[in-house]
């Protein structure tokens, strides 16, 4: 066979061809190659089997053209475990960003070093990352659902790892992502429970005076739990909360989770009714003695002290047993939040202003550039406090609390004759 430029012929060691110059009488490799000014070496690749020829060919073709658009190169000497040490490294820097194109938040660089060294690096830290292929990571995820390993763990496993290669692939270190198109399993999700107006109210109430002003603020503002956490007394106006952080256990106050989550936020008469008292209330300090003075300026609105945040565990506990004593079913900081946002849906407010307030990204360029005026937000909360006191006639179906010990699903059921 006539020599073919870039692709180099293997024959096996039994082969006529090798043995004493005859006609080849095996089934050969074809070694296909492409040179690499960048790298300075050649880039190979070798096909066996039916068809390796013309595979090899349609290699050399791409591979050729690829070099010459500079969106190939030669495999790495690079391992998986620098590549993971460097991404996660310039993650915590912020010169990594997300796909957003927003630093990652410390909390997510955390989790991703634990799920990464807890359970990727162990099988695949000392293989060179141009080694890993899609197979092996398919592999390696039936090996962890066949552990009956939850499905939002291995998740939290492989989301990190399409990172680190989805920047290798970027970087030139890889030609291929294998890390693409793996069908990570979802889980089934936890339907979030939203209650009434009616609900919520008697839950609040039934908390001690203290606690009632933040589960208020979570139900009639929808505020997320770290967003609570780094609510200051000068982010409280007249008209409305202002939404400029959120806290991290770790780093502390920081950018909210996303641009979406710098925001304002309708003040409703609903949390003024507990929210106006407990600012008027004297507060604790640092050492646990009281002050006549109220929170101001940069003092944390619901923090155990002017400068320490509440702590989530805490709040969950004294809520928990006060809702036990009086035979009320729990409810999360989260639910709060998705209640708020059904309320929101039910006093007619617009999908996109809700979303707003929510603090969940508005897409496309009416969302980017659309700004709520302070009017808009008075009209808002005007309509908001008329749904969630009922007045809206023709619109708001007033809704029974629930009975004591009863679930929320249940309440619904009797509320709707289901």
């Amino acid at each position: 066979m006539a020599q073919i430029p870039g692709i180099t012929v293997r024959h096996s060691r039994t082969c006529a061809s090798r043995k004493t110059g005859a006609r080849c009488n095996c089934s050969p490799a074809y070694e296909a190659w492409v040179w690499s000014n960048r790298d300075g070496k050649k880039i190979r690749s070798t096909f066996t089997g039916k068809g390796a020829l013309s595979a090899a060919k349609n290699w050399r073709s791409d591979s050729t053209r690829a070099v010459r658009l500079k969106k190939m190169r030669a495999p790495t000497r690079k391992t998986v475990q620098q590549a993971v040490d460097e991404f996660l490294e310039g993650a915590e820097k912020g010169e990594i960003r997300n796909r957003r194109k927003m630093a990652y938040k410390p909390s997510v660089v955390r989790q991703y070093r634990s799920a990464l060294k807890g359970r990727f690096l162990p099988e695949f830290g000392e293989w060179r990352l141009s080694d890993v292929e899609q197979t092996d990571l398919l592999k390696f995820k039936e090996e962890l659902m066949g552990k009956a390993i939850a499905d939002s763990t291995i998740r939290n496993v492989f989301v990190p790892v399409q990172a680190v290669f989805r920047r290798a692939k970027k970087m030139g270190d890889i030609a291929i992502n294998p890390a693409e198109d793996l069908e990570l399993p979802t889980g089934e999700t936890q339907q979030r429970q939203a209650i009434t107006p009616a609900e919520a109210l008697v839950l609040i109430k039934a908390l001690p005076e203290k606690e009632q002003a933040l589960w208020a603020c979570a139900f009639f503002t929808g505020l997320r739990r770290g967003e609570l956490r780094a609510l200051q007394a000068q982010d409280v106006h007249d008209g409305y909360i202002e939404v400029l952080r959120g806290w991290d256990d770790k780093a502390g106050a920081q950018g909210p989770k996303s641009e979406a989550g710098v925001r304002r936020v309708p003040m409703t008469d609903a949390l003024k009714t507990f929210l106006d008292p407990y600012l008027e209330r004297t507060t604790s300090t640092r050492t646990g003695s009281l002050s006549n003075a109220k929170r101001k300026g940069e003092d944390l609105l619901f923090g155990r002290t002017w400068r320490e945040p509440f702590t989530p565990h805490h709040i969950a506990d004294t809520a928990d047993e006060a809702w036990k004593t009086a035979k009320l079913e729990r409810v999360t900081l989260q639910e709060a939040r998705h209640s708020y946002r059904t309320w929101l849906d039910h006093a007619g407010i617009s999908e996109t202003r809700a979303d707003r307030y929510t603090g969940h990204a508005v897409g496309g360029v009416r969302g980017r550039y659309t700004h709520l005026l302070e009017a808009q937000l008075a009209e808002d909360a005007k309509r908001l406090d008329e749904y969630l006191s009922g007045v809206a006639e023709g619109k708001v179906i007033a809704l029974e609390a629930r009975a004591p010990g009863t679930t929320l699903s249940g309440a619904r059921e009797a509320q709707t004759g289901a």
